[in-house]
């Protein structure tokens, strides 16, 4: 069985046909699809699709791209709907606090005042996810040293750095911190050498799978929309890259998921 550690299920791309991809990636092997919110305007949607698929879990966080349209109100919303979670029977399948992070590759996000918004965003959801000893899951796109500085300064029970094209060495500061590192469809492209480096030579209980779809189609769907069913055939390409079998790459890559995520444990699949 597989595990999508990193799916935006109910993306605007799918239209209604959110349910119908998560059921054939259900047939396709998936276990588990983790779902996670990138703004308050979609907090409801993503713990709807766990309500209708056990099989679907969730988490609540603000996207750095979706800064610029919250404001601090959204920080208390956030914390006021972990703490019902936490002590309700809808919160079964919350699962960690994200997407949430920084961006420094949009350019109008890297200068003041938005560079500045995003990393106090970042930091209050850091301190969100300590308090509720929830991992994190990290959008770390040209970030990784500050998304770094900010995990030693609030200390969170690790979680997982989605979509990880960092250096080796700043993969090993993650690894140190508990995360561990999200490969998926740039890993399916030839010309991805460092990444493709990383996901062969890193430890592999470091390592877990996602598809950000419906976004980083692997390449034999691009430029078109990715899916969830596609997991198994990106770990087709891991094992490979690793000289491993599938069946392998399947079993290590989710018991990597259930290791860093350890409230899957409530959800019985």
């Amino acid at each position: 069985m597989w595990i999508d550690s990193h799916c935006h299920l109910d993306a605007s791309e799918f239209g209604e046909r959110s349910l119908a991809l998560a059921d054939a990636a259900f047939d396709a092997g998936l276990a588990a699809i983790v779902i996670p919110a990138v703004h308050r305007s979609n907090f409801a949607a993503v713990q709807s699709l766990a309500q209708e698929r056990r099989q679907c879990v969730f988490a609540l966080g603000i996207h750095p791209m979706y800064v610029p349209t919250s404001d601090e109100s959204d920080l208390l919303l956030l914390r006021e709907e972990i703490a019902r979670l936490m002590q309700s029977p809808d919160g079964r399948a919350l699962v960690a606090l994200g997407e949430i992070g920084l961006d420094y590759f949009v350019p109008a996000l890297c200068q003041s005042p938005l560079r500045e918004k995003q990393e106090f965003f970042y930091s209050e959801q850091l301190k969100i996810a300590r308090d509720f000893d929830l991992p994190v899951l990290l959008h770390v796109r040209k970030s990784q040293d500050m998304i770094l500085k900010y995990l030693r300064r609030i200390p969170v029970r690790g979680g997982i750095a989605h979509a990880f094209n960092g250096s080796e060495q700043q993969a090993l500061h993650f690894i140190n911190l508990g995360f561990k590192l999200g490969f998926g469809g740039a890993m399916t492209f030839t010309r991805a050498l460092q990444i493709r480096r990383l996901a062969t030579q890193l430890s592999f209980n470091s390592i877990v799978l996602e598809t950000d779809a419906p976004d980083i189609a692997p390449s034999w769907l691009h430029p078109g929309v990715n899916t969830p069913d596609q997991v198994p055939r990106i770990g087709e390409v891991l094992a490979q890259l690793r000289g491993l079998t599938i069946e392998q790459v399947a079993q290590q890559t989710t018991q990597n998921v259930r290791e860093v995520l350890p409230r899957l444990a409530l959800t019985s699949f």
